[in-house]
């Protein structure tokens, strides 16, 4: 891959937002989806793509800048060597240099003189044995804005690969903004193999669900009638709407559980809906100015707060 600066068309001092902002536009421009037609615009993608995962990640864009890694996030020639020399994980890992997933001093060796012997000898010996492992293509980096309610019932997501495929991804179970994917084979080609495809996940906001941990809160609306009397209201829950029975004399702030209505885990199962009743009343409503005139409530209900 080029210099990634160059990829992406800003400069070596660009701040983050400007490398996000020349991302976002290249990305817009040469996503497969609307170059079906133009099967170098995939590539090109894939490019723009690997430039930015980079980029955007401040140790591995220190370590390019310092000349430590490439711009495909491979180790820079040891002991000055040539560009004919190691190139990446020779064991087809993922990519990202000494700040990536098993980049080492051993591997390196590895890699320029063909490993140790079948008796585990010295790593030096290796010009005699047999040659270093063929590498597989470089990884492609992919990037998946996923709804709050799909994460959390797990839905079937949609994925367009850089070769302009698509395929269908179940979400892992306690998937959150960050959790990646691993999918094996979907990277880019090599004489030891395709790489891999790498998906990030990013889990949207919802507008009035709120998650925490495995379980999710909701407050609900309940008309002082309601409340007073109790009754059975609908409440919104990533499964759809359910019926919920509301105690007669609730107030503010109580809070209810609706099992296994949350979050899938890990470890199995669901967290649950915790759902806090918020008593709304009307603005200027005279009849209710009417029903509490002869009517006062004597009960010292700041006490607990010392006033």
């Amino acid at each position: 891959m080029a210099d990634p600066y160059s990829t992406l068309g800003v400069a070596k001092n660009a701040s983050e937002a400007e490398i996000k902002s020349a991302y976002r536009k290249l990305a817009k421009q040469l996503h497969p989806d609307r170059n079906k037609e133009n099967p170098k615009a995939a590539e090109k993608f894939s490019d723009v793509t690997k430039a930015y995962d980079l980029l955007s990640d401040k140790e591995k864009r220190a370590q390019f800048d310092r000349g430590e890694i490439d711009a495909d996030g491979n180790p820079a020639m040891p002991f000055g060597y040539g560009s004919g020399g190691f190139r990446g994980d020779p064991r087809g890992g993922a990519q990202g240099g000494f700040g990536g997933e098993g980049a080492d001093f051993g591997d390196i060796f590895e890699g320029l003189f063909g490993g140790r012997g079948a008796g585990g000898g010295s790593p030096f010996g290796g010009f005699g044995g047999r040659g270093a492992a063929p590498q597989k293509g470089a990884n492609v980096a992919y990037r998946l804005a996923v709804s709050f309610v799909d994460a959390a019932t797990q839905a079937m997501q949609r994925i367009t690969l850089a070769d302009g495929k698509t395929i269908d991804l179940k979400l892992p179970a306690g998937v959150e903004t960050g959790t990646q994917m691993r999918l094996a084979g979907k990277g880019q080609p090599g004489p030891g193999g395709h790489g891999d495809g790498i998906v990030t996940i990013t889990v949207k906001d919802h507008p009035f669900f709120e998650r925490e941990g495995a379980n999710i809160r909701l407050d609900l609306p309940v008309t002082l009638n309601e409340a007073v009397k109790g009754a059975k209201v609908k409440v919104p829950t990533v499964d759809g709407p359910v019926m919920l029975s509301v105690p007669a004399g609730s107030t503010s702030g109580k809070v209810m559980r609706l099992k296994g209505k949350g979050f899938s885990q890990k470890g199995g199962g669901r967290g649950d809906q915790l759902v806090r009743l918020m008593v709304d009343l009307p603005n200027d409503d005279a009849s209710l100015a009417r029903l509490v005139d002869d009517w006062t409530d004597t009960r010292p209900v700041r006490a607990d707060l010392g006033v």
